[in-house]
């Protein structure tokens, strides 16, 4: 690190980091990371990586101080090191959605044939739990789910929801998230749940996010 420019040497520091998080696989275990601190294994399921190389990813996290670790017995836990991680990626998100017409081609094709209407923002959200005019549910795996949700929120893994539709009020709104803006499990969930005549919309992104602008969320022992 050289000291004749100070500020040479910090931005060759931010490189490194940005370096770090120019992989597809590393944002896909971030974003991972961001719903539950989870072990090697755990993340090369989920992600279809294999182990080793869920690892040598994980290890260029950590060396870019993005992720932790912490041994459980001899498995390796890893989580987000930093909560603005989740603001980072947010960012990253918005704007190459507004600047690389690539992203536009995904989100027409893939996105927006499975849901065309615009998503529920937090703050509509918000005013809408307030009033008690929706139901929210969580689409995630139960584990994800027990570690933290939107308050009063009902855990309807995709999985599960044809057979717990009877849980649902059939006269008001519904809205699901999940993961993250590129979830598909919540618009899975919409699409099933507008075929069986439910009023249902996605929130604009999902838990991760939420969580990272300091909204309330709740915790339970089992889904």
């Amino acid at each position: 690190m050289s000291s004749e420019n100070p500020k040479r040497a910090i931005f060759e520091q931010f490189a490194a980091v940005a370096r770090t998080l120019g992989s597809a696989p590393r944002l896909e275990l971030l974003e991972l990371l961001a719903q539950i601190d989870r072990s090697v294994e755990e993340l090369a399921g989920l992600s279809g990586l294999t182990i080793a190389n869920s690892s040598q990813h994980l290890q260029q996290l950590r060396r870019a101080g993005l992720v932790e670790a912490r041994r459980d017995g001899k498995r390796v836990i890893y989580g987000l090191a930093d909560r603005d991680i989740i603001a980072l990626l947010g960012a990253l998100r918005r704007i190459t959605e507004r600047n690389v017409g690539a992203v536009e081609t995904v989100l027409k094709r893939y996105f927006r044939e499975r849901d065309s209407l615009e998503a529920v923002s937090r703050k509509e959200l918000i005013r809408r739990m307030r009033a008690g005019l929706v139901t929210v549910i969580d689409t995630r795996p139960a584990e994800e789910f027990a570690a933290g949700h939107l308050p009063g929120a009902l855990n309807l893994p995709l999985r599960q929801l044809k057979r717990r539709l009877r849980q649902l009020p059939p006269e008001q709104e519904i809205v699901a998230y999940c993961r993250g803006a590129y979830c598909v499990l919540s618009y899975e969930a919409v699409a099933e749940l507008r075929k069986r005549g439910f009023k249902a919309f996605r929130l604009e992104d999902g838990y991760p996010e939420w969580r990272a602008a300091g909204l309330p969320v709740e915790r339970s022992a089992t889904a």
